[in-house]
């Protein structure tokens, strides 16, 4: 069994690691955690500024890979088989075709609350990946009350 846990480092990721390493230990499966960060402001077509843009931007992505690893080495810790990556793109994209590549059995992500016209504009990762997935999603909330 292969699980791909999607994380956004919100307040639903704490709940989204707490089902991740339930279904991995019950499922005896190999986990790979993903964060997919914002892409590289020439990647999307806009140059990146001065050094201090791109630079915080360096920062940024340096924190969420500390973060991505810490949080893998906490599972690996518990048992379970887990790989961290973290990719740039667009994030349901990204998540869909990682899940692919790695030939997962199902997805686990968290939800969250936004407001209605957001929704209706924008629609969200979430959303688009629990439309577009050719596997079962796992949608974790935010205020899960497990502790």
């Amino acid at each position: 069994m292969k699980l791909l846990a999607a994380l956004d480092f919100s307040t639903a990721t704490p709940a989204v690691l707490r089902e991740a390493r339930t279904w991995a230990t019950r499922l005896n499966a190999k986990l790979w955690l993903i964060h997919v960060a914002e892409p590289d402001p020439d990647f999307i077509g806009y140059k990146a500024g001065p050094d201090t843009v791109r630079d915080a931007m360096a920062r940024k992505f340096h924190r969420e890979h500390r973060e991505i690893e810490a949080a893998a080495q906490e599972l690996r810790e518990a048992d379970v088989d887990t790989t961290a990556l973290l990719l740039q793109g667009a994030t349901a994209e990204t998540i869909l075709q990682e899940a692919d590549r790695r030939g997962v059995d199902a997805i686990l992500m968290g939800t969250h609350a936004r407001g209605a016209l957001r929704e209706f504009l924008l629609g969200s990762v979430s959303k688009q990946v629990l439309h577009q997935s050719k596997r079962p999603v796992l949608l974790v909330p935010p205020h899960d009350a497990a502790p």
